[in-house]
């Protein structure tokens, strides 16, 4: 099974280092990139020379959105599957990121297995 080459879009350092073990370990997922603000997100996904299968983007950020990220991607077409994993997964957040192109939203508190699941999931099609 192919790895899934994975950007990650996310602010703190911390849970930047503890997701990338955690999906490295349980989950066929290679992260490739890290961004934590809008602008170096929104620049690397533009950079044709980057492919992605995977995106998963944090809502708040140091500068900038996820929302403006997943807003952004939309006129790219990178072919990748964006997720959102935020601590603020609300219905009307999810929504909003759904509208926005998001493939699935997952909160960070409760939904990290829901997330591995989905990237094993993702790696098999």
């Amino acid at each position: 099974m192919q790895a899934l080459q994975t950007f990650l879009v996310e602010d703190s350092p911390l849970i930047q280092q503890n997701l990338i073990a955690t999906l490295e370990e349980l989950s066929p997922v290679k992260v490739i990139g890290v961004a934590e603000d809008e602008n170096s997100a929104t620049r690397w996904l533009q950079d044709a020379a980057h492919k992605a299968d995977l995106v998963i983007v944090d809502i708040f950020l140091r500068q900038g959105s996820g929302l403006g990220v997943l807003k952004a991607a939309q006129h790219q077409h990178h072919g990748a599957n964006m997720v959102v994993l935020s601590n603020y997964a609300t219905q009307d957040m999810r929504r909003k990121c759904m509208a926005l192109g998001a493939a699935e939203v997952f909160d960070k508190s409760t939904e990290i297995e829901a997330l591995i699941d989905y990237c094993v999931a993702l790696a098999h099609h």
